[in-house]
């Protein structure tokens, strides 16, 4: 196993190495702020299969939805998760995936890359800078304009934030978008966002109270993560622990990985799902959200849970949730003090309705809570 990681990082190094150039070489049309181009067919490329990384994608997209309404967007991606986690975005039209596994799957492989070239895009949109797979597509892609998602070395200096992987891709294709002739933006980066049904969230509703009592808030953990970001069994039992001397009076649950472990030792009331639609919309009844860096914790965020992201080993001001009062922690450079204190904050601030925090931003201005 870790002879195959090595010659992955390898070979995704290489492959970095030997695209990084693509695209540079692009020539940015003069803006035209009278007539803009118009775009209505839009491809964004994203040919990866994680959980997470496509969702860090839907900012992206809600960007793209407001600065051209009415277009209609296509996504290449990699593997079978996109249809699900985009079902509800109205705006995508068709999704483009190689198959996880492209040398069992060689023509299906070939097929999805002939496919985004018989399409002609007003643009194509690289989401990441650094996949090589990304600008490589983007390249072979037929468009009318090209963003390889390349950054300007000003906009990192201009926003303390563009370092997550979330926003800098909506920070670099406004300035690109800028350099076409359109209105800067300003407006605020969206969220991730899974769009959940009325219906959805009514059935995780259901399953939720199939579990504990829902009088009582819930936190939901999540104690799985790949690799090294993995927090052991013991980890796991110290915070569990105080968590319950913290909160005796509310619902503690797990939702399990897709192999049924636990890092409680199966001590708290369990959810199982295969379904991520299913797995978001019972987050989505809970009230807070506590788990390491991982594509679930990026669903809870997706599914607007206040989420708490722990992390120890992965860039925290790359991958931290946000939105909704949500937060990533150092747990190396933390106590676990600090953890039940932003608890605390994020769960007193949820009960606070949206009228009188309303009153209080207009007397006090924003409170931050992390």
């Amino acid at each position: 196993m870790d002879i195959l990681k090595n010659i992955n990082a390898i070979r995704r190094k290489l492959m970095r190495t030997i695209t990084k150039s693509i695209g540079n070489g692009s020539a940015m049309p003069k803006p035209n702020q009278a007539f803009p181009p118009k775009i209505n067919k839009v491809l964004i490329c994203r040919p990866n299969a994680r959980l997470g990384n496509l969702l860090l994608v839907t900012p992206l997209v809600s960007e793209i939805t407001k600065t051209f309404p009415g277009c209609t967007i296509d996504l290449f991606v990699k593997g079978s998760l996109a249809p699900v986690l985009f079902r509800n975005h109205k705006n995508i039209n068709r999704i483009i995936a190689l198959p996880a596994k492209p040398f069992k799957n060689l023509l299906k492989y070939v097929m999805a890359w002939l496919s985004i070239r018989k399409q002609y895009y007003d643009m194509v949109i690289n989401v990441d800078q650094n996949s090589a797979s990304g600008r490589l597509s983007t390249q072979f892609a037929r468009g009318a304009f090209k963003f390889y998602g390349d950054a300007d070395d000003d906009l990192q200096l201009r926003y303390i934030d563009h370092g997550h992987i979330a926003k800098y891709p909506v920070y670099n294709f406004r300035n690109y978008l800028a350099g076409l002739g359109f209105a800067k933006s300003s407006r605020k980066i969206a969220t991730l966002n899974l769009k959940l049904s009325t219906e959805e969230i009514s059935i995780g509703k259901k399953a939720l109270k199939n579990m504990v009592d829902q009088k009582t808030k819930t936190i939901c953990l999540f104690t799985f993560a790949t690799g090294n970001k993995c927090y052991p069994e013991a980890w796991w039992l110290a915070f569990y622990n105080r968590l319950k001397q913290e909160y005796p009076d509310y619902n503690i649950i797990e939702v399990l990985p897709i192999h049924h472990a636990s890092q409680l030792g199966f001590r708290v009331p369990i959810f199982y799902s295969r379904d991520i639609r299913q797995i978001g919309a019972l987050i989505a009844n809970t009230d807070v959200f506590i788990g390491a860096d991982s594509g679930i914790m990026h669903l809870a965020a997706a599914v607007k849970t206040p989420t708490i992201g722990l992390f120890s080993v992965t860039n925290l001001n790359r991958y931290q949730p946000y939105g909704n009062g949500s937060l990533g922690i150092n747990t190396n450079e933390t106590t676990m003090n600090y953890w039940i204190l932003n608890l605390n904050r994020m769960l007193a601030r949820k009960q606070i309705s949206p009228a009188i925090r309303k009153k209080a931003k207009r007397k006090f201005g924003n409170i931050k809570y992390s």
